[in-house]
């Protein structure tokens, strides 16, 4: 598992290079809604009120999500300091969502 999760951190990065990463909540609320997210990492620490109405978006919508990192961990694999991320590309959508199966 450690692996996956190592690999997940790094695809994170070069999503975020290949600008198919947005982050701040309002931001990641709004795409979720338009369903132009494909999948949401939310932060394992992150305040109770966000997470609730961040998951809540995502079950709502059908948009996958993720909550087994902690901020710090997100934040340094994308090198901004946020607790929530969406990607917009459904490939690294499909390829976060292969990788974290594969427990």
């Amino acid at each position: 598992m450690i692996k996956n999760k190592e690999q997940i951190l790094n695809l994170l990065g070069i999503a975020r290079r290949a600008r198919q990463l947005q982050s701040g909540e309002e931001i990641v609320l709004k795409n979720i809604q338009t369903k132009k997210a494909k999948f949401v990492f939310l932060a394992s620490d992150a305040g109770k009120a966000s997470a609730k109405k961040i998951t809540d978006k995502c079950k709502f919508y059908g948009i996958p999500f993720s909550t087994d990192f902690t901020r710090e961990q997100l934040s340094r694999a994308t090198g901004q300091a946020r607790t929530v991320f969406c990607v917009m590309q459904s490939g690294f959508a499909r390829k976060f969502e292969e990788l974290l199966t594969m427990r």
